[in-house]
């Protein structure tokens, strides 16, 4: 088991960071080029045309080798698979469309294909195993009606999707904060019962390809993850905390997706209580400390930081639950 994790990891690694220069000279030649918010901050616009759509070569390598790893159909995950795909459909659109318009898909639209999508998988995951219960840390299982689940686990994948997006906001910063939330979730289903091993080994693969990417994507940046990244990735983190049955320790996991939609949320809603006024220099958070005078490196290490206690925390309180309850 350890080692075709192992396995995972590393070939995830390898095929990304051999394809990548590549699919970025393809981006290029296709016009595919990063339009910058003339409102967000003056540093972001010497970003201007550099390639979008990265995440999508990392969900097609992460399929791709997952079918070949452990072939198909995949037991019991067809849920975080769609999801990677159906998502990552929508978010390569949207990256298309912003970098030959400058606008994206409107957020109405963007947000109904997501309801759809999580909707689905929401559905997809209660029926396939049956969930009429949910895992409270420290409590154990609390029983739940099947359709409160079900809204529930939807309400997970858009609100985990768009906060990764929200946090795709400077160089590495979404990519790393991945790893380290697919590292907990990995570790969750190694240590679940029963083990999950396909989950596991698809956890691998996107923390493989994640890294691989984060090659490229470092400061400064050769290519972006976009939209086809962030948001496919974030809803399917999601889904592999539904799948766990650890969905309560995933705002404590993506703490940073948290905390920088709340930074959002907080800025727009003081400012039409307000009139006008402002809790942050500029939101999400990590342009708030740009305006501080604060480089991008520092920023991301720094989250990059949070992240990785985060999970450890995360990881944790699920050994310390379940020990308890045995």
């Amino acid at each position: 088991m350890t080692v075709e994790l192992i396995q995972a990891v590393l070939l995830a690694f390898a095929v990304i960071v051999i394809l990548m220069p590549g699919y970025i000279r393809f981006l290029r030649w296709l016009g595919m080029g990063k339009q910058i918010r003339v409102e967000g901050p003056e540093t972001h616009l010497q970003k201007a045309g550099t390639p979008t759509m990265g995440g999508l070569l990392v969900i097609l390598i992460v399929l791709l080798l997952f079918v070949l790893l452990r072939g198909f159909p995949p037991g019991g995950i067809i849920a975080p698979l769609a999801t990677l795909l159906l998502v990552g459909v929508l978010g390569a659109f949207d990256d298309y469309l912003n970098a030959k318009t400058g606008e994206g898909i409107r957020a109405r639209q963007k947000m109904l294909w997501l309801v759809v999508v999580g909707g689905f998988a929401a559905y997809q995951i209660q029926t396939t195993y049956a969930i009429d219960r949910i895992a409270v840390p420290f409590v154990g299982d609390v029983m739940i009606d099947p359709w409160v689940y079900t809204a529930f686990a939807a309400f997970a994948i858009i609100a985990s999707a768009n906060g990764v997006n929200i946090t795709d906001g400077l160089d590495g910063l979404a990519g790393g904060t991945l790893v380290f939330a697919f590292v907990a979730f990995l570790l969750v289903s190694l240590l679940n019962e029963p083990t999950q091993l396909n989950l596991a080994v698809l956890c691998g693969l996107i923390v493989g390809a994640l890294l691989g990417f984060l090659w490229f994507n470092v400061h400064p940046a050769q290519v972006i993850m976009g939209d086809s990244g962030s948001l496919a990735l974030g809803a399917t983190l999601a889904v592999t905390a539904l799948i766990t049955g650890q969905i309560l320790i995933l705002p404590l996991v993506g703490l940073i997706f948290v905390i920088e939609t709340g930074s959002v949320v907080l800025q727009v809603g003081y400012f039409k209580l307000t009139g006008g006024r402002r809790i942050f220099r500029m939101s999400p958070l990590h342009h708030h400390y740009e305006l501080l005078g604060w480089n991008e490196e520092k920023i991301t290490l720094r989250f990059w930081i949070i992240g990785i206690i985060a999970g450890l925390i995360g990881v944790t309180l699920f050994l310390a639950s379940i020990n308890r309850l045995t």
